[in-house]
Parts: structure tokens; C-alpha cells; sequence
């Protein structure tokens, strides 16, 4: 069958090649995003992600938003809300997380995506979850204890952790809530939709970003920099969202959710390479945990729910 977006069957219907290039995109963002930590401030790297996103999509989509008006509108309220989650504040507590914390914890948390996400589905639309899936929940979630709290009993008992790491950990519970409401989405074109999130989740950065500006915050203009945001405009943005919505239209958020283990693994070569970061052995226990989670969950998963597209 046609593709509607790209015609006939090609690239763009190959889930898990999309879902792959996904992660390594998004694992390099996070590498760069804790290389630029202090030559960037994070709102506004956030807001020149999304607005040169915006900038660039604008010419392609604006027919189709035009077109799609009629839905977008009856959808608003889902519509902002997953600008909201899935540009405005994931990447922005992401990016002040990375201020503080080495990308391979970036990374190893964000592995956990999975589990966060069936959990918001269980919450918010009642997705059942079986014994073994409650047992994988939490068997991930100790993972990413270990990791927050380096390996650190005491660190667990006295909450005395990285405010990088928990900041990233928010960033994470905010974009799963972004993956498990994706299927509320109106039935639109793809680049409707993916510009309508991208420009509205620039235009809500708007306001932190004068915030951020006027207590004094600024570039600091070296060419790296530029690189490095240019970078994040196009591959983890327009790239990795298109690939991403679109392997999630076709194999449903859960199938989906297992490829972001591939992002700490993509991620901590290029953060040893080019950041000079070692691994710990609280990282290998924690991610064997996150993994073993993952693997117990999926094993006694019920089939995702369809899509209310």
C-alpha cells in the first residue's frame, strides 16, 4: 500500500531501520549537548534546536497545517500538549541536567524509557500490567537507582544524588509521557503534525528564554557551538521525529519503546571517543539491570493497544 506521506513502499516504511537511526541521532544529541554544557545556556540551546527546526520545516508544512487546520484545532488541547512535553520541556530539563551530569548517565537513564512509558499508559489509559511486567518495572527501575545514586547505598539514603541525574530523569518521564499520548493524535498529515509540534514547542520556549536571557545568560560564540546547534536542528529534530512518529505508526509506542536501549549503546562509544568519558561498574550493573527489566516486561507484555488514529 501507497505511503502518503513518501508514495510507494521505501525507506520510510522500514520501522526498525527509522527506530535505529532514531537512537544513534538522539545519542549523539545528548553527547553534544553535554560537550556545549556552559559555551550554551540549555533553554536557549533548546530554543535554537526548535527554532531553527521551525525555520527550516516552515516552507514544507505549511500547506499541510493549512490544509489540516480543521483537525488541528478540534485536537488543540493534545496537540499543545505534546509540543509541550516532547520539545519544550523534555530538551530543556535535559539539556540543564547535562550541565551537571557525563552523557553516559544521560544515556544508561534514558534506556529506561520503556518501562516509564508503559507505566504513564497504565496510568493514563488503564494498559494493564500483568506480574511479570510489574516485576520488570521495578527491576528496571533499581537499575536506575544504582545509576542516579553511582552505586552509592548511602547516596539512596541520605538523597543526596546528582541533580544532573535527576534533572535528566524528569526529562525522561516527560518525553515518555510525550510517547504513551502520541496515540491521541489527530489523524493528520505526518508534516502537519510534525510541524505543528515543532513550531508551537519553539514558541512556547519563548517566554524561558527571555527569562534565561535577561539574569545574564549568553552564547558564548565559538564555531563548535554553531556546529553543534546546527546539528541538533536537523538530525535529532526534524529527522528523528519524522522517523520516530513514523515507527510508532507503525509498530505502536511499546514495540517501539525497546530501541531506545540502543541509544546508551551508540552513546557511550561517541562520549569514550569524544568526551574522553570511562564507564564505571555502576553503569554496567545498572544498565544490566534496565535490560534485564526490559526483557522480563516484554516477555509477559499484552499486545500494545491499537492506535486511536
Amino acid at each position: 500500500m501507497a505511503n502518503p506521506l513518501f508514495g510507494d513502499r521505501s525507506f520510510f516504511d522500514r520501522p526498525y531501520l527509522l527506530l535505529t537511526l532514531v537512537s544513534l541521532f538522539w545519542a549523539i544529541n545528548i553527547v553534544l549537548g553535554r560537550y556545549i554544557a556552559g559555551t550554551v545556556p540549555p533553554i536557549m540551546l533548546a530554543q535554537v534546536r526548535w527554532g531553527g527546526a521551525a525555520l527550516i520545516l516552515l516552507p514544507f508544512v505549511v500547506h499541510h497545517i493549512r490544509r489540516d487546520w480543521p483537525a488541528l484545532r478540534k485536537h488543540l488541547a493534545i496537540m499543545i500538549a505534546l509540543s509541550l512535553t516532547g520539545m519544550t520541556l523534555y530538551n530543556t530539563f535535559a539539556y540543564y541536567g547535562l550541565q551537571f551530569t557525563e552523557a553516559i548517565n544521560g544515556l544508561l537513564i534514558q534506556s529506561a524509557a520503556p518501562l516509564f512509558i508503559g507505566l504513564i499508559s497504565f496510568v493514563f489509559f488503564r494498559d494493564r500490567l500483568t506480574l511479570g511486567q510489574l516485576m520488570g518495572v521495578l527491576t528496571s527501575l533499581a537499575g536506575v537507582a544504582v545509576i542516579i545514586s553511582r552505586g552509592d547505598p548511602a547516596v539512596l539514603v541520605s538523597l543526596s544524588f546528582n541533580r544532573g541525574d535527576l534533572w535528566f530523569l524528569v526529562a525522561l518521564i516527560t518525553y515518555s509521557t510525550y510517547a504513551a499520548i502520541l496515540r491521541l493524535r489527530p489523524s493528520v498529515h505526518a508534516l502537519s503534525f510534525l510541524g505543528f509540534t515543532v513550531i508551537a514547542g519553539a514558541l512556547l520556549l519563548i517566554p524561558p528564554t527571555v527569562a534565561e536571557w535577561s539574569l545574564g545568560y549568553r552564547i558564548d560564540p565559538k564555531p563548535e557551538a554553531f556546529a553543534v546547534m546546527a546539528y541538533m536542528a536537523i538530525f535529532p529534530s526534524i529527522l528523528a521525529y519524522l522517523f520516530f512518529n513514523r515507527g510508532v505508526e507503525l509498530i505502536g509506542a511499546n514495540r517501539a519503546g525497546p530501541f531506545f536501549h540502543l541509544i546508551p549503546v551508540f552513546g557511550s562509544a561517541v562520549a569514550i571517543a569524544f568526551l574522553g568519558e570511562r564507564p564505571a561498574l555502576y553503569h554496567a550493573i545498572g544498565y544490566a539491570l534496565i535490560i534485564g527489566g526490559i526483557f522480563v516486561a516484554q516477555k509477559w507484555a499484552r499486545p500494545p493497544p491499537k492506535s486511536q488514529e
